[in-house]
């Protein structure tokens, strides 16, 4: 019967690594992990309390902004009609998100204009708001617009006045 035994390596060059190494020694590795296991504790929780340095995001979907509301007619701040026909206000709503809800808010005048919808949210919307003139004379309506995106932020506010002769 044969039996193999295997001793220690006798690769000249694995040798050659470990000669002058000292043989690992289990009271001096146990003497450094309680030394620096308390150090690296301490490292650890300062680390987590310290400021860190942070970059902005750029913006994109959810960039907080809510959206832009132009009135494109009547073009001026102040605008004068005659009484009569229905007077259109028109323009848009515009958010890269996705408008959600447009409002109107009608001050003097008749008109009681409910907010819009667009099903579904669209990047730009467009209205047209029809301003009842007849038997207003002398009346100033003011007219405000403005937006939510589908985040719920508020955009910039769009106002006319119009002066009914």
């Amino acid at each position: 019967m044969i039996d193999l035994q295997f001793g220690p390596s006798t690769d000249y060059f694995l040798r050659m690594l470990k000669r002058g190494k000292p043989r690992s020694d289990g009271k001096r590795t146990s003497a450094r992990w309680r030394l620096f296991l308390p150090l690296g504790m301490a490292a650890a929780a300062a680390c987590s309390e310290r400021d860190r340095l942070t970059f902005p995001t750029p913006p994109g979907p959810g960039d907080g902004i809510g959206p832009v509301t132009m009135i494109d007619q009547p073009n001026g701040a102040d605008t004068t009609v005659d009484a009569g026909p229905e007077f259109f206000v028109n323009g848009r709503t515009i958010d890269a998100n996705g408008v959600d809800t447009v409002y109107f808010l009608v001050i003097g005048g008749s008109d009681n204009v409910p907010p819009f919808k667009p099903s579904p949210p669209a990047d730009t919307v467009r209205f047209g708001l029809p301003i009842t003139t007849n038997n207003n004379e002398g009346d100033t309506i003011v007219v405000r617009v403005y937006g939510v995106d589908r985040e719920g932020n508020h955009g910039t506010t769009a106002s006319r006045r119009i002066i009914v002769r």
